[in-house]
Parts: C-alpha cells; sequence; structure tokens
C-alpha cells in the first residue's frame, strides 16, 4: 500500500522559511512525479511544485517560482518543499502527492496528480502571518 506522509507545517511570519518533508512508502515506480499541491477551504487544489525522478527542471506556480524549491531524495523516497520569503498568500493546507509517470503527455503537470491513481499525504498545515 502506498503511503505519503507530510511534515513541516506551522505557523510563521510573512518573509519566513519553512521546509516540507513528505515521506513515501510502498511506492515502486521507477519513474515518477512528486508534487506539493496547497489548498484553503472552499477552493480547488493548487498545484505548487512538482519533480520528474527522471530528471529535468523542476515545475513550479508562478506564484511561488524563486521563492519555493522542490527536491527529491530517490534513496529514501522522500521529498521536500523548502519554501523561503513566504507570503500570507500561501497559507492553506499542503498535500504530497505522487503518480507514475506516464509513457506520452500534452498536458499540465498538474493534471497528471488529477488521475485516479495519483497518491495523496494527509496534509500539513502552512499559516503565514503578516
Amino acid at each position: 500500500q502506498v503511503q505519503l506522509v507530510e511534515s513541516g507545517g506551522g505557523s510563521v511570519q510573512a518573509g519566513g522559511s519553512l521546509r516540507l518533508s513528505c515521506a513515501a512508502s510502498g511506492y515502486t515506480a521507477s519513474r515518477n512525479y512528486m508534487g506539493w499541491f496547497r489548498q484553503v477551504p472552499g477552493k480547488e487544489r493548487e498545484g505548487v511544485a512538482a519533480i520528474y525522478s527522471g530528471g529535468g527542471n523542476p515545475y513550479y506556480a508562478d506564484s511561488v517560482k524563486g521563492r519555493f524549491a522542490i527536491s527529491q531524495r530517490n534513496a529514501e523516497n522522500t521529498v521536500y518543499l523548502q519554501m523561503n520569503r513566504l507570503k500570507p498568500e500561501d497559507t492553506g493546507m499542503y498535500y504530497c502527492a505522487a503518480v507514475e509517470a506516464p509513457a506520452w503527455w500534452s498536458g499540465s503537470w498538474t493534471d497528471l496528480f488529477k488521475r485516479s491513481e495519483a497518491y495523496w499525504g494527509q496534509g500539513t498545515q502552512v499559516t503565514v502571518s503578516s
């Protein structure tokens, strides 16, 4: 059974930093995307960042580009999200997700995680105060 567990959330003042971690277990895909999404009540989950195990540049939402950095430690099946210069609008529940990379994909990176075979963590709360 695949399980994703997030940690590292908390409360921080604007301009501060947090590092989120996602530990994946039971995930055996040789090529996969792992990503972070965030959500506030009443709104759809928003893609924040994603990384591909096969290489290439990570993907970022425009709103976090230059401030957030996603990284992956394959040996331990762990993905991180370093969040710097946090803003109040970064507040939300942050979810880790994983999905096997398809052979071909013409859609957006966020849509990869909307497929039924994607796995999701339980979320970790990030609150940024002004």
